[in-house]
């Protein structure tokens, strides 16, 4: 059984080690701010989760089995990044567009009525 776990255990460290190291790529390489914060809430939502369940699984066949207090302690780190990343990511990109930073859509020009609605007059108030 620790040997399942551990092969279980080092598939998860390894794709979220690859998921980490695409969003890495994904933060430099991509052209603007909200592609940027997408790749980066991914990469901490899905690539620190993996790689945390990796280690959910290690220290559980560490232990032969029993649930210890590191396990909680992951499981614990876990479901704080599981509630937090999305919600810190939705707030930054909203931030950003309530200021009237514009995304960038390739050749298409966005209409300046579109800047013109709710969010942005959010702060003129």
């Amino acid at each position: 059984m620790s040997d399942i776990l551990l092969i279980v255990s080092g598939v998860l460290v390894i794709s979220g080690g690859f998921f980490l190291i695409t969003g890495g790529i994904g933060l430099h390489r991509l052209p603007d701010f909200y592609s940027r914060t997408h790749a980066g809430g991914l990469t901490d939502t899905l690539g620190a989760g993996l790689t945390l369940l990796g280690l959910i699984f290690y220290a559980a066949a560490e232990q032969s089995g029993d649930w210890g207090l590191v396990v909680v302690k992951l499981i614990l780190i876990l479901v704080f990044l599981f509630f937090t990343s999305p919600g810190s990511g939705y707030a930054l990109v909203r931030a950003a567009f309530t200021q009237g930073h514009k995304p960038r859509l390739g050749i298409q020009v966005p209409e300046d009525r579109l800047w013109d609605g709710e969010l942005v007059r959010e702060n003129e108030l």
